[in-house]
């Protein structure tokens, strides 16, 4: 997140003879301007919001996440069963791209191990119940904070977060 000097920083820039192109990506709503008590939609200051042109995006479609999956293993030159593709979509729909496409190759070092030359749905799970993505490591994390050595998360803290 930037703060205000940065803003700063950018539209002097954006001013200048050699004005670079500036590309940002934000899923902010109407926030607060860090170093600032303003708010702005997305957080970035309104003079330097009028010179943007906005790009609305949408979350990919199942086909379409299914289609980048395929790619990456034929990127990364790995067999995949039509079932195991199925279920790494659905995986990839309800965690993340980037989680999807990191089991990939660590679905294929357990399918390399067993011998095997396709992955199939039996290895994305092995590795899925090994590997956490983001809400699920958050989660384990909720419950056992007491149990770490220097949790800091105050009861204020926790409200905030639920």
């Amino acid at each position: 997140m930037l703060d205000i000097e940065c803003f700063s920083f950018l539209n002097r820039a954006l001013e200048s003879d050699m004005a670079p192109i500036l590309i940002m990506a934000t899923n902010r709503g109407i926030t607060k301007i860090r170093g600032t008590k303003y708010q702005s939609p997305h957080g970035i200051p309104i003079d330097l919001l009028d010179r943007l042109l906005i790009i609305s995006t949408k979350p990919y479609s199942e086909k379409e996440l299914q289609q980048i999956l395929k790619i990456r293993c034929e990127e990364e030159d790995v067999e995949m069963s039509d079932d195991a593709s199925i279920v790494l979509t659905r995986i990839g729909l309800e965690t993340s791209l980037r989680y999807a496409i990191q089991l990939i190759t660590a679905s294929s070092l357990v399918c390399r191990k067993r011998k095997g030359t396709d992955i199939g749905i039996e290895d994305i799970k092995r590795v899925y119940s090994l590997f956490l993505d983001e809400s699920r490591s958050t989660q384990f994390l909720k419950e056992y904070q007491q149990e770490f050595m220097f949790s800091e998360v105050t009861e204020k803290d926790e409200m905030e977060t639920s």
